[in-house]
């Protein structure tokens, strides 16, 4: 018997996907030889600022991005690393985003419209009062120390391009880790 192609098509292939993800990120960021790898990033300059912000934007691996930072920190100033590193970190958040833009927010809004077929939520965040929220959280988001996907995901399900993304994400990615460089220098 041959099943047509409907019936391969896998529902939540994304959302399975990011599951599988956390988990395989959190197995792996248990593993000694994976933080002694990040421990001598630190020896290669731009290239280790660059991989290191794009570290900094995950849940699981900001830990990992800080280190190297405050590593770098030592031989470099807050500006250098702050724009070598917001650029690290726009190659991840634009990972992030395409995840997001190319299937997530579709798979999700599936759940959601099983969920809550009137659509409440929707047209609450599509109001004159709340349109702006999603972007604007998800900017703050990015703009803080807290990893960014949940900021990246407000503003992948907004009506962002990704030409807008990206400069946005490269101005607040840069900005945050220029100030929290700033503080540990500071505080050192």
């Amino acid at each position: 018997m041959k099943l047509a192609p409907h019936h391969l098509h896998w529902r939540y292939k994304n959302l399975t996907l990011a599951l599988i993800s956390v988990l395989l990120a959190v197995a792996v960021s248990k593993i000694d030889a994976v933080h002694q790898f990040l421990a001598g990033l630190g020896n290669f300059g731009y290239v280790s600022a660059f991989i290191a912000g794009g570290l900094f934007v995950s849940t699981f691996t900001v830990a990992a991005g800080a280190i190297i930072l405050f590593f770098l920190a030592e031989t470099f100033t807050p500006w250098e690393i702050g724009l070598i590193a917001g650029m690290g970190a726009v190659a991840g958040d634009l990972t992030i985003f395409k995840f997001v833009k190319n299937g997530l927010a579709g798979e999700i809004k599936d759940i959601y419209n099983h969920i809550d077929g009137r659509h409440h939520l929707r047209k609450l965040f599509h109001s004159k009062y709340f349109s702006w929220t999603l972007p604007v959280a998800g900017a703050l988001i990015i703009a803080s120390p807290l990893p960014d996907e949940l900021g990246v995901t407000l503003m992948g399900i907004s009506r962002l391009n990704t030409i807008q993304f990206l400069i946005t994400s490269f101005f607040l990615n840069s900005a945050g880790i220029f100030l929290i460089v700033s503080g540990a220098v500071l505080l050192k």
